[in-house]
């Protein structure tokens, strides 16, 4: 933690998280606001909006070219089989899927019968998946996406020579916060450098004064700095792998507990 956060121990009472609000009752974030009696709050920063089958055709990309497709999140899998539908595409029975995480994989059976030797499934992070590339050096990827994307895949496709398109098939763009404008709230959690772009967009003039800033990821970390906000609360560290864990570690400092 930089100096300039030293001083910066006001006792907190309230925390804007800029994700959607979990939809499990047992969400650590809900134990966290019972356990020191907070009040959080959930608003996605961002949003997606999908790319028009018209602005997907000037990428010409053909899509039954391909014989694997790499799905990173929820929003990709929706937005691809949005597309195929409106083309018309049915993918075929022996095309491979390579999914970033369990929760990914699951997802995808809301669009396809899945045959387990047709599915690779990561941990959690990409470079999950790059054994599963080296493995598959022979297929044909294509990788579905946002127009803001980590760059990990591409880059490891590419520094293999491994052939792969990258389709554009939405965009992340900032939310409207207009409502939140004379809301004030101790500690704003972020996620990624979306998320602390939309704050800007939204809030050119903010102050930070005695609002709190938590990152999750270095990404993210290095987004607030470059604002030149004063970053409070990094997430994962060793001894806080999650951003609730982060944030109690800095409740219990700040709250005197």
């Amino acid at each position: 933690m930089s100096k300039s956060t030293k001083d910066r121990f006001n006792p907190v009472k309230s925390i804007l998280v800029s994700q959607p609000k979990p939809s499990d009752e047992r969400s650590p974030y809900f134990m966290l606001a019972e356990k020191y009696n907070l009040k959080i709050d959930f608003r996605p920063f961002i949003q997606v909006e999908p790319v028009s089958i018209k602005d997907f055709r000037k990428q010409k990309i053909e899509i039954l070219k391909h014989t694997a497709v790499i799905f990173t999140s929820r929003n990709a899998i929706d937005h691809f089989f949005t597309i195929c539908k409106e083309l018309k595409i049915e993918m075929p029975a022996d095309m491979k899927y390579f999914c970033i995480s369990d929760q990914t994989a699951h997802y995808l059976q809301k669009y396809i019968v899945i045959r387990k030797r047709k599915l690779f499934v990561g941990s959690k992070t990409a470079s999950d998946l790059f054994d599963y590339f080296k493995k598959h050096k022979s297929e044909k990827y294509l990788f579905p996406c946002s127009d803001i994307r980590k760059d990990e895949i591409p880059a490891y496709l590419s520094k293999s020579n491994i052939e792969y398109t990258e389709a554009i098939i939405y965009h992340t763009v900032a939310a409207d916060l207009s409502d939140l404008k004379d809301i004030k709230y101790d500690i704003l959690a972020f996620f990624s450098p979306s998320g602390i772009k939309s704050l800007m967009t939204n809030f050119p003039d903010f102050k930070q004064n005695n609002t709190r800033i938590a990152a999750f990821g270095p990404t993210t970390a290095e987004a607030v700095r470059e604002q030149d906000l004063i970053l409070d609360i990094e997430a994962p560290m060793p001894n806080a792998p999650s951003m609730t864990g982060a944030l109690e570690l800095y409740i219990k400092k700040a709250n005197n507990l």
